[in-house]
């Protein structure tokens, strides 16, 4: 211990902190820091407002939720208001593989005519050679047809309505999916034989089903999408209270945890410690008894190899590696535990110290709610303006030829403009199977051809300002927590509002150093989502050295964010205190913990330990109860949400799980910033203080015990 009491003002590491006689915890005087990067993060969400607003002007989301017919109307809203299902007249030319126009058309929309219906056909229908004779009234039905064609006053056949595909060739049964009739694949097993006998459908029934299935891509399963969402929905709408009561216990039983921790850390922290040690001998005992039935075999690791079954796990070798390997690591954490016993003691009682200042502080268990918010708008902010940017540009239709047999119609097959509004096939004598289609989003504006540019600008500002958001709430924390600290007499010291002082200093002076550190962490995130983009788009074409390069730098970059995020924490508690811009708050915080290195690994170690094992336990007891009352093993008189009436009853339990997760994130964040800033405040009260009258310590008795200091106390007046 008095090697660590010493002070060298000449270490490596800078120099240990002086006594400053007019400290007294967070500097009140100070300036605003990093100006010029509070100007440039200023005009960053200057510039993502007016992304904003221009995507709103020229977005028109409507065309990603709702579907499009032939005429270029949205299903679903407007005219086509009560009918809200897009029908495709003949998903047969949907098939690249079948149709060679759909294949010269990539990237078009499915070449046949699509209208909105009320309801997806559910039957199976095609024109026959016989119905071609018959009256197209007697044929076709009025709600499937083309809304330009009158069938109880029209002077075309049969033939021709096909031809200009007024009404459709074929009728398959269908379901809705995203406001879409696409074939219901439960159904294609079920098409009538005589289908194999109809000019111009696949030549067997079976052609006919697998050319039906790849005209729609295969994207349903043997379920409706829609019928198991509004199933889901039900069981939201049925089971919600009782899931806002899991969300409440889920609270309650965090807020306990980390307040008995005041009482219980040192109990909690030694048997996790021995049941790790204890799961260590058993290790040894069961290597050694393995090792002990496999002596008298004369089998070599040689002979079974890795790839026998596992066969090597049979061979005396192994296990014996395996015993030596587990003691040496019982070994070294049983001189850990030895030589380190002091440091784990002060762990402990920074984190009871934590359950005390917290304990004072209510108000800081709350503060995530805060962070959730804004970055909650932020999820809305950047969802919206990638959706409105996605769909700013015009829509773009192009004639094409429907049947381009002739050289006429491939000439004009995809090349000239056309309005779906007022398109007539009869202006084109020559190609009589003419439509207008959808061909793509207009990019010929100069926001329109700018449009992954500012998708990219979306994406980084929104992972600026989610960063900034978290920085503030450490920022702000810490702040509070100092105050706490550093108050002689507690809690009489403590100012009367720590959070919302440390919150208006914050905001007041240091949104630069926070936009600073958050731009270091958004450079490292965008350097790795490059990274993962070419890994994925170049996976196949890598050869092994080039994949093990692109490993590397993945995982240093996840090292280099992972480093950041601990380097940025620290430096937020010293700008809270100290009120220093970043660079500088960054090398005391950097220098601070490498002075004190071996006390800042068993801390963050057995802050994790405890942290990790509060988390399963409200996680882990919440999600068992959950269980067992969704799942009717727990059964309650006259209630509605559980297993005989939900049809997934596992919906809820996730729904509980999930969000008893993000609530004891949420709580037990605060707890380890709390744990952090007065770690940071102790070592510092260390190096300032000796306990004399002059320069008293700061820290708790408890702490004072274990490190065997004390504070003189004054002479008694006489």
């Amino acid at each position: 211990m008095k090697e660590e009491e010493q002070k060298n003002p000449d270490s490596q590491y800078g120099e240990a902190y002086q006594y400053d006689p007019t400290f007294n915890g967070p500097i009140k005087k100070r300036g605003c820091t990093d100006i010029i990067c509070c100007v440039l993060f200023m005009a960053v969400i200057l510039g993502y407002l007016g992304v904003g607003i221009l995507a709103w002007l020229y977005g028109d989301p409507r065309q990603v939720l709702y579907p499009r017919n032939s005429t270029g109307s949205f299903c679903g809203i407007g005219p086509n208001k009560d009918r809200s299902s897009l029908f495709y007249f003949n998903i047969l030319k949907c098939a690249k593989g079948f149709n060679v126009m759909a294949q010269a058309l990539n990237g078009y929309q499915c070449p046949t005519t699509q209208t909105c219906v009320e309801k997806c056909p559910t039957v199976f229908s095609a024109v026959g050679p016989l119905d071609y004779a018959k009256k197209p009234a007697d044929v076709f039905s009025q709600s499937l047809c083309s809304p330009s064609l009158d069938l109880s006053n029209t002077d075309k056949t049969v033939k021709e309505i096909v031809d200009e595909e007024l009404c459709p060739f074929l009728i398959i049964p269908t379901t809705s999916v995203l406001g879409r009739c696409l074939p219901d694949v439960k159904m294609l097993g079920n098409i009538p034989p005589d289908f194999s006998n109809i000019p111009g459908l696949p030549p067997s029934v079976s052609d006919t089903s697998n050319v039906i299935k790849n005209g729609t891509g295969d994207i349903l399963d043997s379920f409706g999408a829609r019928d198991i969402g509004v199933r889901i929905f039900e069981d939201f709408a049925t089971s919600w209270p009782w899931i806002l009561l899991g969300l409440v216990i889920a609270m309650v039983l965090s807020l306990l945890f980390l307040l008995l921790l005041k009482f219980t850390a040192r109990i909690i922290v030694w048997v996790l410690i021995a049941g790790v040690l204890a799961t260590g001998a058993y290790g040894i005992w069961h290597c050694y008894w393995e090792y002990s039935n496999y002596k008298d075999l004369s089998a070599s690791i040689y002979d079974t190899g890795f790839n026998n079954n596992f066969g090597f796990l049979e061979v005396q070798e192994t296990w014996l590696a395996f015993l030596i390997i587990i003691s040496i690591v019982e070994g070294v954490l049983i001189l850990v535990l030895i030589f380190l016993r002091t440091r784990i003691l002060i762990a402990i009682a920074l984190i009871q110290e934590s359950s005390k200042a917290i304990g004072l502080m209510m108000s800081t268990l709350f503060y995530p709610l805060i962070t959730f918010f804004f970055i909650l708008v932020c999820v809305a902010y950047w969802g919206s303006t990638a959706l409105y940017l996605a769909t700013s540009g015009g829509s773009v239709y192009k004639v094409v030829a429907l049947n381009a047999t002739t050289v006429e119609c491939q000439r004009i097959n995809g090349t000239l403009d056309c309005d779906p509004q007022t398109f007539n096939a009869s202006d084109y004598p020559t190609c009589p199977s003419t439509a207008c289609l959808f061909v793509k989003y207009n990019e010929d504006g100069l926001f329109q051809r700018n449009l992954f540019n500012l998708q990219i600008y979306n994406a980084f500002a929104f992972l600026w300002i989610v960063n900034f958001v978290i920085a503030l709430g450490q920022c702000t924390l810490a702040g509070a927590f100092a105050s706490y600290y550093w108050a002689f007499n507690k809690p009489d010291d403590i100012p009367v509002l720590p959070l919302f002082d440390s919150f208006v200093r914050t905001t007041r002076y240091h949104i630069g150093s926070l936009a600073f550190g958050s731009l270091i962490i958004t450079l490292v995130q965008v350097v790795r989502a490059l990274l993962e983009y070419i890994d994925h788009k170049t996976k196949g074409a890598q050869n092994r050295f080039a994949r093990f390069l692109l490993c590397c730098l993945k995982c240093c970059f996840w090292c280099l964010e992972k480093f950041m995020k601990f380097l940025n924490r620290n430096a937020y508690i010293m700008i809270a205190v100290y009120g220093k811009n970043f660079c500088t708050s960054a090398k005391k915080a950097f220098f601070l913990i490498m002075r004190n290195i071996i006390r800042t690994v068993i801390l963050d170690k057995v802050a994790d330990l405890l942290l990790f094992f509060g988390k399963l336990l409200v996680i882990g007891g919440v999600g068992v109860l959950s269980f067992f009352f969704f799942s009717g093993r727990i059964p309650l008189p006259h209630s509605r949400a559980q297993s005989n009436s939900l049809n997934y009853y596992w919906m809820p339990i996730i729904t509980v799980v999930f969000g008893s997760y993000l609530i004891a994130q949420g709580f037990f964040s605060v707890y380890s910033m709390c744990v952090d800033t007065l770690f940071l405040c102790f070592l510092e009260d260390l190096e300032r203080n000796d306990g004399s009258l002059e320069k008293p310590y700061y820290m708790s008795s408890s702490l004072m015990k274990i490190l065997n200091k004390s504070n003189k106390k004054p002479p008694k007046r006489k």
